[in-house]
């Protein structure tokens, strides 16, 4: 199947950063084709029959509650003694028939095309980015009304998704806060069906409920959305006044109340030091950008180094690396909370492999400086240093 990832995200363009963003719900309406070849229920079979998926990565849940185990598995010991549970094919499908929801968590760990949409969202929003598949059969709410502590985005893959919209009733809540949130109004303020293509998209902390529309069958993807709030700010500037004496130093547990006030005032004072940067917001984005998790893949056959092979293949693993000069034109990629300096004919290079796309070395080569051993160097610094893969030629 060929995947495309980046048409679906390339819908989530427009006002919808500056007017839908982090502020309400909206609904991207399309078609079956604007998702042609992402994902079908054959990939989804074959990913079930071909993987141990141990609870809770695959559940099923009805009216809220989670379906036990032994009603959808068979245990199995294997010869070493492991215990696992196996997928009963006749008994899942019982359940699901009866309304239970399916989930399986991180499916984007678990097929190309929905890696490939996880790691093009990552790049637009700005991300961590984790997908879960649900399919449903039944016009039975697999989770009743909740509300998810992460934005997401929803990719409508086949059938028909009754969505119930109730909205906020506390703004931002978090998974770790100091107050329990209200409780949802009796009645939804939208409610919708989502068909093949559509793209919803909902802020954390709306209370919504699900189910298969009609009772026809339903194949949604949820893409959850890495929240950066401002207790992750307030946190990562602790973190750098490590530096600080004052901020490392014991506190004055048995001192005056003049000593203690001096720390106070001490530690008041690089607090609004550091708030007071106007930059300090995009500080910390360019810090998040740089830190950013890698998706891993190794790269065998090609232990030991990536030969000069002009039909290898290169990627970057990265979703928000950067790339930039120095004064003296050298190459600086940013990426996986690593930096590397190279020289300055690496750049173009460095310009093709920074798309994201798979590129053969005969292409990052094509119109440089470099030799295909030098470009084979380059490459094997990054594959070294798990940001960037590399595969054979085909």
């Amino acid at each position: 199947m060929t995947a495309q990832p980046h048409a679906v995200v390339a819908r989530l363009g427009g006002d919808f950063l500056a007017e839908a963003f982090g502020r309400t719900f909206r609904v991207i309406p399309g078609d079956a084709q604007c998702i042609a070849g992402l994902l079908d229920w054959d990939d989804l079979n074959e990913i079930i029959a071909r993987h141990r998926l141990e609870p809770p990565r695959l559940r099923l849940s009805a009216d809220g509650v989670v379906v036990p185990l032994d009603a959808y598995t068979v245990r199995e010991v294997a010869r070493r003694r492991t215990v696992w549970h196996r997928i009963h094919p006749a008994s899942l499908h019982e359940k699901l028939a009866q309304g239970a929801t399916m989930v399986i968590d991180a499916f984007d760990e678990l097929h190309p095309g929905v890696h490939g949409l996880a790691h093009a969202l990552e790049a637009r929003l700005r991300s961590k980015v984790q997908v879960n598949l649900y399919a449903s059969w039944k016009p039975r709410e697999g989770f009743g009304v909740h509300w998810d502590d992460h934005d997401v985005v929803v990719v409508q893959v086949d059938g028909r998704k009754r969505w119930k919209i109730y909205g906020p009733t506390r703004v931002a809540p978090m998974y770790r806060d100091v107050t329990e949130t209200a409780p949802p109004p009796d009645e939804p303020v939208a409610e919708f069906v989502l068909t093949p293509g559509d793209i919803l998209y909902l802020p954390r902390g709306w209370w919504h409920a699900v189910s298969a529309s009609e009772g026809q069958r339903s194949l949604h993807l949820t893409c959850g959305l890495g929240s950066t709030t401002g207790v992750d700010l307030v946190s990562w500037v602790l973190d750098t006044l490590r530096a600080e004496q004052t901020v490392r130093a014991d506190l004055p547990h048995f001192g005056s109340s003049d000593q203690k006030q001096h720390v106070v005032d001490q530690l008041r004072d690089l607090l609004v030091k550091e708030m007071a940067d106007g930059s300090l917001i995009d500080r910390y984005f360019q810090h998040r950008d740089a830190d950013e998790p890698v998706r891993f893949r190794p790269s065998l056959p090609f232990v030991d180094a990536v030969p000069a092979d002009p039909g290898v293949r290169a990627r970057m693993l990265t979703a928000r690396h950067t790339l930039s000069t120095t004064d003296d034109g050298n190459a600086v990629l940013t990426a996986g909370g690593e930096s590397w300096t190279f020289a300055a004919p690496a750049l173009p290079l460095l310009k093709r492999l920074a798309d994201r796309s798979e590129h053969r070395l005969a292409d990052l080569v094509s119109d440089t400086e470099l030799t295909l051993e030098q470009a084979a160097a380059v490459i094997s610094e990054l594959v070294n240093g798990q940001v960037a893969s590399v595969r054979g030629t085909q």
